[in-house]
C-alpha cells in the first residue's frame, strides 16, 4: 500500500500505516513523528525525512528510510529492524532493548544511551560514519559499532565525541579508527579488538554492508578498538576532568 504523507499530520499518517493490511510505502514524508510506533508484522518504506521517535517501541516490524531521520529513532525499541540510508539525529536507540538499527551515515549525541539486554534480547546499533558525544552513556547491555567510514582518512580524530561510555556498566562498544581514543571516562577500558572480539561483530557488519552495498571484508580490515565496562569504577568521575 502506498501512502502520500504530504500534509497529513502525524496522527492521521500513523493511523493509516497501522490500518494498512500489509506493507506500506510512504511518499512525501515531511517530519511526521512517531511513524511505526509499536508496529509489528509489516515493512514500512519511507521516502523523505521522518520526524522524531521513528519506530518508538517497535515490536518486530522493519522500517527502511530512504533519506535522513531525526531524533530518538528506535526509542525503547523491542524488536525488528530500522535501516536509515542517510544520517540520524540525537538519542539514536534510546533505552533500546531489542532489535537492530543500521545507519549508513552519521548519528548525533547520546547514541545508544541506556541500552539494555535481557536473555535472548540483544539490541544492536551500527553507524557507518561518526557519532556525537555521550556514545553509550549508561550502557547496560547490547552492542554498538561505529565504523568511521565518512572521510576517516582525512580526519585527525576518532569518530566519536566526548564522554564515550560514561556510566557504562554492560554491553560492548566497537569503534573502527586508527586514531587514539582520548579522554575516556573511568567507567570503560579500551583495547585493540582481537580476532575473537571481531567475531562478535562480523554478522552485523555483513548485514550493514548488504543493506548499503558496501564491502564488509574491506570494512573489517580496519583497526577496531573495543570498549568494555570497568566494574571497579562504575560511577567514578562521570563528567569532570582530573
Amino acid at each position: 500500500m502506498r501512502i502520500s504523507a504530504g500534509r497529513l499530520d502525524f496522527k492521521e499518517l500513523n493511523k493509516r500505516v497501522k490500518a494498512a493490511p500489509g506493507n506500506v510505502e510512504i511518499e512525501e514524508c515531511y517530519g511526521q513523528r512517531f511513524i511505526g510506533s509499536g508496529l509489528s508484522g509489516k515493512t514500512v518504506i519511507i521516502n523523505g525525512t521522518p520526524g522524531n521517535a521513528l519506530g518508538a517501541y517497535l515490536d518486530g516490524a522493519t522500517i527502511i528510510v530512504n533519506g535522513n531521520a531525526q531524533d530518538a529513532v528506535g526509542d525503547t525499541m523491542n524488536d525488528g529492524r530500522i535501516i536509515v540510508d542517510g544520517s540520524a539525529g540525537d538519542a539514536l536507540g534510546y533505552a533500546m532493548r531489542g532489535g537492530r538499527i543500521f545507519v549508513r551515515g552519521s548519528a548525533g549525541y547520546r547514541t545508544g544511551i541506556h541500552m539494555k539486554q535481557y536473555q535472548e534480547k540483544k539490541p544492536v546499533i551500527v553507524v557507518g560514519g561518526r557519532v556525537g558525544s555521550f556514545l553509550g552513556e549508561y550502557l547496560a547491555g547490547g552492542l554498538i559499532v561505529v565504523l568511521g567510514l565518512a572521510g576517516e582518512s582525512e580526519s585527525q580524530s576518532a569518530p566519536v565525541g566526548n564522554f564515550t561510555g560514561t556510566g557504562m556498566h554492560g554491553g560492548l562498544l566497537f569503534i573502527r579508527t586508527e586514531q587514539a581514543l582520548e579522554n575516556l571516562p573511568a567507567q570503560v577500558w579500551a583495547q585493540d579488538a582481537k580476532s575473537t572480539d571481531l567475531e562478535i561483530i562480523v554478522p552485523y557488519v555483513n548485514e550493514f554492508a548488504e543493506y548499503f552495498k558496501m564491502d564488509a571484508a574491506e570494512i573489517l580490515q580496519g583497526r577496531f578498538q573495543v570498549l568494555r565496562p570497568n566494574a571497579k569504577n562504575p560511577y567514578h568521575q562521570l563528567y569532570t576532568a582530573n
